[in-house]
């Protein structure tokens, strides 16, 4: 998810491993270990000069629980070492420190794993993409809440019942959310399905999910085959019907027989995809797992890249996020949201 709310379900870990010997503090080391795991961003563009190759490596091995359980030791050997000098000597002990910062970086890819995006847990050992599809990478219902809770806890000393209530409060709600997203992800299937059989549509598989910022609004993909369909339903619809359907043509302007990377971003959208030729040297790359920018135009996905050949190779342009286009998306996501 956002990295808000990977800063506060971390020091709500924080927290729950040192709170009680050293206060807020404990938010502070938890907050950090919860957003180690999305410095591999970082990590990626250093390590590689492709910028295909940099995006693949996110909610990698930097995701996974391996690295989870050695990031643990080595970050909670270092900062028990940096930590426990003068005054704080003897205050808090290895295991202290280690149980936090698995704590913190366990959860952050567990929680991404819920979202559409996935993430690779079994990494180096698998490549597979756990992604449960039921809540959107940002979603304010988890974690305001959970964020006012925490900031309300600060004001308490730490041994007191009043910040534990709190703390109790924050995660209860978040996780009280996160399941119902879960039963509300299987209800939208089975609306998903008997959709399909009343349009008549039959096809080889299909996923759903919640559009950005609630889970509410869903978007359905289904693929034909030789092509797609996508529509939208709203829980606030007045029929239990997904609508606004549309044809996405299935374009492969470039295939994997022509670029090794192109099995790779296939991979990463886990098929969901075209690839359309533009002017000059360019290709779109369209991931059809997110909503349309435009209802009415099928080369309009929130999330394309530009690819271009390098040298013999293939490479894209930097991700770039067009305002305009994203506030219209919203727009447009916010109005159907209200129902039809």
């Amino acid at each position: 998810m956002d990295s808000l709310t990977q800063i506060v379900l971390g020091a709500a870990c924080g927290e729950v491993a040192l709170g009680k010997k050293i206060g807020n503090k404990a938010l502070l080391f938890g907050a950090i270990g919860g957003i180690i795991p999305d410095l591999d961003v970082y990590v990626g563009s250093w390590l590689y000069g492709n910028e295909i190759d940099a995006m693949l490596f996110h909610r990698g091995f930097m995701h996974s629980m391996l690295f989870s359980v050695l990031g643990a030791f080595v970050f909670g050997w270092v900062t028990f070492k940096l930590y426990n000098t003068g005054k704080r000597l003897h205050t808090t002990t290895l295991l202290n420190w280690v149980w936090l910062y698995f704590l913190s970086l366990f959860t952050h890819p567990i929680l991404d794993a819920f979202t559409p995006y996935g993430t690779q847990l079994f990494a180096p050992f698998s490549d597979y993409r756990v992604a449960f599809n039921n809540i959107a990478v940002v979603d304010p219902i988890y974690t305001v809440p959970f964020l006012i809770c925490l900031i309300v806890m600060l004001f308490f000393k730490r041994n007191t019942r009043s910040r534990r209530i709190w703390l109790r409060l924050g995660l209860g709600i978040s996780t009280g959310y996160l399941l119902f997203t879960f039963g509300n992800k299987l209800y939208i299937d089975s609306i998903f399905k008997s959709s399909l059989k009343a349009e008549g549509i039959t096809y080889n598989r299909f996923f759903t999910q919640p559009t950005i910022f609630n889970n509410v609004l869903w978007y359905g993909v289904v693929d034909m085959g030789d092509s797609y369909y996508v529509a939208y339903y709203s829980l606030l619809d007045s029929s239990n019907r997904f609508s606004d359907w549309m044809r996405l043509p299935k374009v492969r302007d470039l295939s994997p027989l022509d670029y090794k990377r192109i099995e790779r971003m296939a991979w990463f959208s886990n098929d969901y995809y075209s690839i359309y030729k533009m002017d000059g040297q360019y290709y779109r790359y369209n991931d059809l797992r997110y909503p349309l920018a435009d209802k009415t135009n099928p080369n309009s996905s929130v999330f394309s890249f530009m690819l271009f050949k390098d040298k013999g190779s293939l490479n894209m342009k930097p991700f770039e996020r067009s305002d305009a286009n994203i506030s219209e998306a919203l727009s447009e996501l916010w109005k159907r949201m209200l129902g039809v």
